[in-house]
């Protein structure tokens, strides 16, 4: 007996099937294995990778509820599956946007340029709260700005990709992306005897191998890492031990850090070990009570001075943060063609600022049709999702618009593809989108085959976030 599918709705591309219910060349091999299996088997291996996420503690915190208890990230067995023609394409497009991004932020800490030349508006960087007098003026060790980058994108066609965000502050994920992988390989290890995907599981070492090539010049010799967490309160704090104990670096918090002898050190049993570089996954403004929030106990005292004195590497730098701005995202096509003197080859959304009272006009007028997101906003917090809010929701969200136009943008309500999930009934279309995770070193970028799919398990729902009540896949790149 082989699960039934769920017929989907034909106005959105579904990854899986073509519109007479073939399947798609990536998913072909999968396919013939899937229509095999006993429908109870598969369902019981759902909950058995339910059963080993809770096991493993991958679980998340919701911000802002009152039960913010620990939750499991929900998982679905059903891989999305991208062949390899397709990844080189999206490769491509990412690595430029990544340079791009890079050199965008090292020219806004020193001349300008792209503001000098009428490209970008001056206040886009002045009057933006993500963007650190501090920085002005100085370059990181070996030059890199972002280490870390998650490029979210979504797809809407056969060759239809678009980014939709730049997470280029402290982008996570990385480590649902990894047990996934691990899980998925534990449960149907046929499937990857039968199926050449690529590899995922070394992305710690090449993680290493990248914060390590831009280890401060104070240095010597191996690189000391270590991983700055908020603390186990934080939502990713499974991520920070995960990350930590895979790349074999020091999970500190910031009371095991002090300022000895002109370097940043921790605390050991033998006494304080300098460390090199640090990847911080705690915003600007906790990082240094100093220079930032005074009244931050997350953060080192001083470790802003050490950092620019060229004692430590911070990544992602400190200022990076202004490249996540949902205003700023609207200029990255001109920025791609400014510094790379190309044409971006991954498309962005459109979008409206709403700063700008005409855009602002459209918006209000068309509100029920669009996407509004705060721009400094992440997770899928304070956003309207224009096509399911209630009148209620739409004239609130109004008001906020009309009260604080600057803190908004908005963009139209995309068709996102769809991959099937394992349901009680069979398969099941849902929305996904994809964050591919990139890495910056002196000398290279290097992308993360494929990367964390997130599913909207809701059906009809647009918002993946696992915040939102969504969850994750698999994420397959063919070998050919």
């Amino acid at each position: 007996m082989t699960m039934p599918v769920m017929a989907g709705d034909k106005s959105f591309f579904d990854e899986m099937f073509d519109e007479a219910g073939v399947p798609r060349h990536p998913f072909r091999s999968y396919h013939r294995w899937f229509a095999d299996q006993e429908p109870a088997k598969l369902l019981k291996k759902a909950a058995e990778a339910e059963d080993l996420f809770r096991k493993t503690g991958i679980t998340f915190a919701v911000y802002g509820q009152e039960d913010a208890e620990e939750r499991l990230i929900p998982f679905d067995i059903v891989p999305r599956i991208i062949s390899a023609s397709e990844w080189t394409r999206l490769s491509r497009g990412i690595e430029q946007r990544v340079r791009a991004i890079n050199a965008f932020l090292h020219d806004i800490y020193h001349r300008q340029e792209i503001v000098r030349a009428g490209r970008l508006p001056e206040h886009m960087v002045s009057r933006n709260t993500a963007f650190l007098d501090r920085m002005i003026g100085f370059t990181p060790p070996g030059g890199v700005y972002s280490h870390i980058i998650g490029v979210d994108l979504v797809r809407t066609g056969p060759d239809e990709f678009y980014a939709l965000e730049d997470n280029a502050r402290t982008p996570s994920g990385v480590s649902y992306m990894l047990e996934n992988r691990e899980t998925m390989m534990s449960m149907f290890p046929e499937l990857f005897s039968q199926i050449k995907i690529r590899q995922v599981s070394d992305y710690p070492k090449r993680l290493r191998r990248s914060l390590s090539a831009s280890a401060p010049r104070k240095c010597e010799g191996d690189p000391v890492l270590a991983v700055l967490t908020p603390g186990s309160f934080n939502s990713a704090y499974f991520e920070h031990a995960f990350l930590a104990d895979q790349m074999g670096a020091e999970l500190v918090e910031g009371h095991d850090l002090q300022i000895v002898d002109g370097r940043v050190a921790m605390r050991t049993t033998q006494g304080y070990r300098p460390v090199d570089v640090i990847y911080r996954r705690l915003d600007d403004d906790y990082l240094d009570p100093l220079t930032f929030r005074p009244d931050s106990v997350l953060g080192v005292p001083g470790i802003m001075d050490i950092y620019m004195a060229g004692g430590v590497t911070i990544a992602n730098a400190p200022g990076s943060g202004i490249a996540d701005d949902k205003a700023i995202y609207s200029y990255i096509p001109d920025i791609v063609r400014f510094y790379m003197g190309e044409e971006p080859l991954l498309r962005n959304v459109p979008t409206w600022r709403c700063s700008e009272p005409d855009s602002l006009a459209y918006v209000l007028d068309n509100l029920s049709e669009l996407v509004v997101k705060e721009v400094h906003g992440s997770g899928g917090y304070g956003m309207l999702v224009g096509p399911a809010a209630s009148k209620r929701e739409l004239a609130a969200f109004a008001a906020k618009l009309k009260q604080r136009p600057e803190n908004y943008i908005a963009q139209p309500t995309l068709a996102l593809s769809t991959v099937p999930i394992l349901t009680k009934k069979g398969l099941a279309p849902r929305h996904v989108d994809l964050r591919p995770f990139v890495l910056v070193s002196p000398d290279r970028v290097e992308i993360t085959p494929g990367g964390l799919t997130r599913v909207a398990l809701k059906k009809g729902s647009l918002v993946v976030n696992s915040s939102q009540g969504g969850g994750t896949k698999d994420s397959w790149v063919l070998e050919d």
